[in-house]
């Protein structure tokens, strides 16, 4: 199978890339960059041809693409690739607007092709252990759910509104509001939240608190931020909480590890299962075998709706609507 790479803008890039040479039959074509010194770096690691142009690269014949670039280039490159026969895998979050993701879905759906959102804590072992018990009915009807996804201030173009369509809210709010959805297979009604700046020296969103109601009834809290301090790991944590009828269940999605502490902070030495590689490994059995994604583009765009609303609600300040179909305007 013959795969490129567009970008290496986002950090997941590698993590990727490393997956993807390490699997049988798949083959790195290239990886083409606009960023000259950043894309012959990546394509020196993994041994592949470097390109300057993403339309050089999907005129090699490709079979897959992974979309890594800032969020507001997804579109551009993802319906490229749709165009040119290829199936792809999109970096979360979908787009940087609901209208970008809906054109993502829309392009994949004419050109007949397999779109993936990267969601990668759906392959994560506890959160999977903990959908199977929910699922069985070990816990009883759900009531309420609280999440947390905080970490620190990724820096770069993350802090620039008009390439990534906002800060922590847009960047932390998706991951979490998937496996939600996933678990409940129910979506968002309403979202009401409060969004503000504490931490980061940019003008840039990087605290959240999001309040959101599901069609079922089922209401949930999530902490969204960027409010760990510059000796913390970027992606600090993903944590849930599922309140039920017949108990209570915990999750830490990153628990599979050892704290270093250091004079430079604290480091995460992983140990545990790796959800990016599994997240690459499915995507590339499902376009092996032509069975639909593990993880839509609707579930990419569905997540982005609760995240634009979240910033609708706060300029607002009242809960924010969702309807079927609903565009959702910051």
């Amino acid at each position: 199978m013959k795969v490129g790479i567009i970008s290496f803008a986002h950090g997941h890039a590698h993590a990727y890339a490393s997956s993807l040479v390490a699997i049988d039959g798949v083959t790195v074509v290239g990886i083409a960059d606009d960023n000259e010194k950043r894309g012959k770096e990546a394509a020196q690691q993994y041994q592949t041809d470097y390109y300057q142009s993403y339309h050089e690269l999907l005129a090699q014949g490709l079979d897959a693409v992974v979309v890594t670039s800032e969020n507001a280039r997804h579109k551009e490159h993802a319906v490229a690739a749709a165009k040119a026969g290829a199936a792809v895998l999109c970096e979360k979050p979908l787009a940087h607007t609901v209208e970008d993701a809906q054109a993502i879905i829309a392009a994949c759906e004419e050109a007949g092709v397999l779109l993936q959102t990267a969601f990668p804590v759906r392959f994560n072992e506890a959160i999977k252990r903990a959908k199977a018990r929910i699922d069985a009915g070990e816990f009883g009807d759900i009531l309420a759910m609280k999440g947390t996804n905080r970490g620190k201030n990724p820096g770069g173009w993350f802090n620039d509104k008009k390439l990534a369509g906002g800060g922590a809210v847009i960047d932390h709010t998706v991951h979490v509001v998937d496996i939600m959805r996933w678990i409940l297979q129910e979506d968002v009604a309403d979202v009401y939240a409060e969004i503000d700046q504490h931490f980061s020296a940019k003008a840039i969103d990087d605290a959240g608190i999001l309040s959101l109601t599901f069609q079922n009834g089922v209401f949930a809290t999530l902490d969204c931020s960027w409010s760990r301090n510059p000796n913390f790991p970027i992606w600090g944590d993903v944590t849930l909480e599922f309140i039920g009828t017949k108990g209570t269940l915990k999750v830490d999605a990153q628990a599979q590890k050892l704290d270093l502490y250091h004079s430079g902070g604290l480091q995460y030495n992983f140990w545990g299962d790796n959800m990016d590689d599994s997240l690459v490994r499915d995507f590339i059995e499902s376009v092996r075998q032509k069975r639909s994604p593990s993880v839509t583009g609707t579930d990419g765009l569905k997540a982005l709706e609760v995240a634009i609303g979240a910033y609708a609600s706060a300029a607002k300040g009242d809960v924010v609507a969702l309807g079927e179909g609903e565009q959702v305007a910051r």
